[in-house]
């Protein structure tokens, strides 16, 4: 087995998660098992508790792990199946360290960060390379060259590679080359000290991934291989791209990324056929057709808050040959001056997941406008809370109609706390997580986009449907299209008479991957696109 360590310098948010999914894809494409992980230098047990603000979405595996949103770019860029055991943080390192300690698993030895902590690590490294089959494993280091906290994993990479020879290694280092607009020059004296940081700590790059928003001259090229004390063609350009970030693989596949990282770990392989990539790129970046669908969320300020949805659009979209242009609306907007402000004129609306008040009713009225216009509507997990918080108020007339989330003392609690969560006090990894086996109703729009009576989909939730209010919903026209197979839980919901109208409890977006979307996006873009188009002819 051969390994890939990836690590970054000067800057972070370099994109490394995309470098190394994006290789990740070109090894694929040769034929190799590849096999990707995240280790982060946070104190965090997992992101699963922090604010969406701060970190991004967290990303959620087959097995309920709640990861970093890198994890969403590895799975997506690649065939591999992630579990648990592919995102690693400090907090998880120490946590297991000081259990062994309190059990007597180190005979009364002092316990340092050299050995046990870096041991920790490696046998990670390890776990995954037993219990996972691959030809490569790629292991993105996070955080930045010189941080503190990053200091026992730059070590264990360290030993490790030393453990398991030179010829099985490699190390790329990211880094940014710096432009001076004002005087139009690159900088690379950031890099050298980046680079020169890293061999202070024992490791030498094999390759060094220069991000540069300019093209890199051979002169350039040869500065960096001089002082950082690689080949030249070592040196590889990671330019900005213009349209996509799937078009990130193509740049690196001509920078000859791949060859050079097959060569070093001797690997021989056939060449890649990127036949069908590009043939997605160009539907990216050159599509027919042109609509706009309006996010209504919390957290719509950053961008990687909902970023697997983003990316489920640019899938779905290049399939329905369109470009979907995503507004990004603040529901408390919508709470201080209207729907129809920020939503007229939208081809679709998708009310996405979170937690907390702040935004609900926001949320809220934006439903209830797509419902009575017709305007194509999904919902997910939070989203379809929402959607029958709207229709049990506005529909079925229970006027205060509610989540027991947002207000315990609602007489209406259509949305309640699943019974196995009434009694957990621990945040951190306790609710419904992973996948779960939904059963859908045929005759229904579900059954239409699924083509399957079983399905699986992963959930990140503490709230349900509450079944008390199941029979008059119905019986006001709700349709409960999906349910968990033992009838108990409602999994997906929709209208009838509408051009498209669904929400589901789970997360489809997690699914979604470039030449294969996901059925309920895949079938909501297209829903818009119809009434898109429908409605601009009746103009003419």
């Amino acid at each position: 087995m051969k390994y890939i360590f990836v690590t970054g310098g000067v800057v972070s948010s370099l994109g490394k998660g995309l470098a190394a999914a994006s290789l990740g894809t070109l090894l694929e494409h040769r034929g190799l098992k590849v096999i990707l992980q995240k280790f982060d230098p946070y104190l965090n047990i997992d992101p699963g508790t922090m604010n969406p603000f701060e970190h991004g979405e967290v990303y959620v595996l087959d097995d309920g792990a709640e990861t970093d949103l890198d994890l969403g770019h590895y799975e997506r860029f690649t065939s591999t199946n992630l579990s648990k055991l592919n995102n690693l943080t400090s907090g998880r390192v120490y946590e297991a360290v000081l259990k062994k300690e309190r059990s007597g698993t180190y005979l009364g030895s002092t316990v340092q960060v050299i050995p046990h902590v870096t041991n920790e690590i490696k046998d990670r490294i390890r776990r995954v390379a037993k219990e996972m089959t691959a030809d490569i494993i790629i292991t993105e280091i996070g955080g930045t060259v010189g941080d503190i906290e990053g200091l026992p994993f730059l070590e264990a990479i360290r030993q490790f590679g030393q453990e398991v020879g030179p010829e099985n290694v490699l190390f790329i280092h990211t880094t940014l080359i710096i432009y001076m607009r004002a005087a139009g020059e690159l900088k690379t004296k950031p890099t050298q000290q980046s680079i020169a940081k890293l061999r202070e700590i024992g490791i030498s790059p094999g390759i060094i991934l220069a991000r540069t928003e300019v093209s890199l001259d051979q002169d350039i090229k040869d500065k960096i291989s001089l002082f950082c004390n690689v080949p030249p063609d070592a040196v590889v350009e990671a330019i900005d791209t213009k349209h996509s970030i799937y078009e990130v693989p193509l740049k690196l596949h001509e920078e000859r990324l791949d060859d050079l990282v097959c060569k070093l770990l001797q690997l021989e392989t056939k060449q890649p056929d990127l036949t069908r990539w590009r043939q997605f790129v160009n539907r990216v970046i050159s599509p027919t057709h042109h609509m706009r669908i309006a996010v209504v969320g919390k957290y719509i300020e950053l961008q990687d808050a909902y970023k697997s949805i983003y990316e489920a659009f640019v899938h779905a979209g290049a399939s329905n040959d369109v470009k979907v242009e995503i507004v990004r609306v603040d529901a408390e907007l919508i709470e201080k001056k209207g729907a129809e402000l920020y939503l007229a004129g939208m081809q679709g609306v998708l009310v996405p997941g979170g937690f907390g008040m702040r935004g609900t009713e926001g949320k809220i009225a934006a439903v209830k406008y797509a419902r009575e216009k017709g305007i194509p509507f999904f919902g997910i997990c939070l989203g379809m809370q929402i959607a029958v918080i709207e229709f049990a108020r506005n529909v079925c007339g229970l006027a205060d109609a509610n989540s027991t989330e947002f207000n315990k003392t609602t007489p209406h609690p259509v949305i309640s706390l699943l019974e196995e969560q009434k009694q957990v006090t621990q945040k951190g990894g306790s609710m419904r997580l992973g996948s779960w086996v939904t059963d859908i109703q045929t005759g229904t729009r579900a059954y239409d986009v699924y083509q399957s009576v079983t399905i699986t989909e992963r959930h990140r939730h503490r709230y349900e449907f509450n079944s008390a209010f199941k029979t008059e919903m119905e019986n006001h026209g709700l349709v409960i299209s999906g349910s968990s197979p033992d009838g108990m839980l409602a999994e997906i919901v929709e209208l009838n008479d509408h051009p498209f109208f669904l929400a589901c409890q789970f997360h489809p977006e997690f699914l979604s991957k470039p030449n294969h979307p996901h059925p309920i996006f895949f079938g909501f873009v297209k829903a818009a696109l119809q009434n898109h188009l429908q409605a601009a002819s009746a103009e003419l």
